[in-house]
C-alpha cells in the first residue's frame, strides 16, 4: 500500500516554501520544494498556493496521506513567513494559526497554551526554513495554519486530549504508513500522559464509542479518564501499567469482551474473525456456561440463546478482568455493555 506524509512533514514543506518568498525565490505554485525528513532522506512536494506582500510571504501544500484513511489526508497546510524586528541571528519563531488546535490540559509534549504542533514537527519547520534563508541571518516568524482544521479536529481524538481549536500538527519520522495503527497506540500513550498529569489514578479503557458513553453515563468519572483502546487491549494494558495507574476499567459489548476474556491483545478482525467454536467451548469449558449445542453464526447470537445470561456475563467479565490483571499487574475491572448502550454487568479481579 502506499505510504504518505505527515501534517509535520507538509508544515515543514509550506514553511519552506514560503521562506523562499521572502527570499527572493520566484517559486510559483505548482512548483516543488524539497525538505529533509528526520531520518535523513529528502522528499518534495508540490506547491498548492502562494503569494508575497510587503510584510509577508505565504504558501500551502496539500497533504496525502497515501493509502492510510487519516481525516487529514486531502487537507491544505499553509505556512507565513515574515522577518522579525528582533530576536537571534537564524532564530526560527513557530506559530500557530486558525485551524490549529492549542494545548490546554498537561501531560502533551507541547505547554499549555502553545499550538499543537509537536517537537520533531518544530525542528522539521525550523530546519526547512533555514535551507530556505540560506546565508540570510535575520530572524524568521513562521504560522501554520490548516484549513478547516476546527472541522477535522472534530473528527479526531484532540478534544479527550485537552487540544481545542484545531488540529495537531504531528509525526516522528515525515512518514505516514497505511494501516499501521502507529497514530492510533500514539493517540492511546498521549491521553494517558494527559490523565497521569492531571493527577487521575483510574483509567477506563473503551473498546468503542458507545461502550465509553454507557461508562460515563454511570460512574461519571473525570473526562480524561476514558481512553478509547479501540482493538489495542493488550497495548493498553500495557501502557496503563507503564504510566503507573492505580486501577483499570475495561467496558466492551459482548464479541470485544469475549476476546479479550480469551486473551486476544488485538481484537480487530484483521487478526481473525472469531471462531465460533473456540469461543463456545471457551464459554462452556473455561467459563462453565451451560451453552446450547448448535452452530453460531455471531457472538451476539450465541448471547442471545443463553438461559441465564447475566451470570454468564459476569463469569465472561471476570476472565476479561483475570486476562488484564495478567498483563498489566494491576487490579482490573471488566464492564459489559449491552447492545442497548448500558453497562449491565461486572466481573472484578484484584491483587487482595
Amino acid at each position: 500500500m502506499r505510504s504518505g506524509y505527515t501534517t509535520g512533514a507538509c508544515a515543514a514543506a509550506a514553511a519552506k516554501a514560503a521562506a523562499l518568498r521572502l527570499a527572493g525565490a520566484g517559486l510559483e505554485p505548482g512548483g516543488l520544494v524539497e525538505i529533509p525528513l528526520p531520518g535523513g532522506q529528502r522528499v518534495s512536494f508540490a506547491i498548492s498556493k502562494s503569494g508575497l506582500s510587503k510584510a509577508s510571504a505565504t504558501a500551502s501544500v496539500i497533504k496525502d496521506a497515501g493509502d492510510d484513511p487519516d481525516v487529514t489526508n486531502g487537507a491544505e497546510i499553509s505556512a507565513s513567513a515574515a522577518f522579525l524586528a528582533e530576536g537571534k541571528p537564524s532564530s526560527v519563531a513557530v506559530k500557530g494559526g486558525p485551524g490549529v488546535g492549542v494545548v490546554t490540559r498537561p501531560g502533551l509534549p507541547v505547554a499549555i497554551g502553545e499550538p499543537a504542533i509537536n517537537p520533531v514537527p518544530r525542528r522539521m519547520i525550523t530546519q526547512a526554513v533555514r535551507e530556505a534563508m540560506g546565508a540570510d541571518l535575520r530572524p524568521v516568524e513562521v504560522t501554520i495554519s490548516v484549513a478547516g482544521g476546527e472541522e477535522l479536529a472534530g473528527k479526531t481524538l484532540n478534544g479527550r486530549l485537552g487540544i481545542v481549536g484545531g488540529i495537531s500538527i504531528l509525526g516522528t519520522t515525515g512518514i505516514v504508513k497505511p494501516l499501521s495503527g502507529a497514530a492510533w497506540k500514539a493517540t492511546i500513550s498521549a491521553s494517558m500522559k494527559v490523565a497521569r498529569a492531571m493527577g487521575l489514578e483510574t483509567v477506563v479503557l473503551s473498546a468503542g464509542r458507545t461502550s465509553e458513553r454507557a461508562h460515563m453515563r454511570k460512574f461519571k468519572l473525570p473526562p480524561p479518564s476514558y481512553v478509547m483502546m479501540g482493538d489495542y487491549a493488550g497495548y493498553s494494558l500495557k501502557e496503563a501499567a507503564r504510566k503507573r495507574f492505580g486501577q483499570i476499567h475495561i467496558c466492551a459489548q459482548w464479541a470485544k469482551l469475549i476476546k479479550i476474556a480469551m486473551g486476544t491483545p488485538d481484537t480487530h478482525v484483521r487478526s481473525g474473525v472469531i471462531d465460533m467454536g473456540r469461543t463456545a467451548d471457551f464459554l462452556r469449558d473455561a467459563c462453565g456456561i451451560p451453552l446450547p449445542e448448535r452452530p453460531y453464526n455471531t457472538a451476539r447470537e450465541m448471547f442471545l440463546s443463553l438461559s441465564a445470561p447475566e451470570e454468564a456475563a459476569k463469569k465472561v467479565c471476570t476472565k476479561a478482568a483475570a486476562y488484564g490483571h495478567k498483563v498489566s499487574g494491576l487490579p482490573v475491572t471488566a464492564f459489559l455493555v449491552s447492545y442497548e448502550g448500558k453497562v449491565s454487568v461486572n466481573g472484578f479481579y484484584s491483587l487482595i
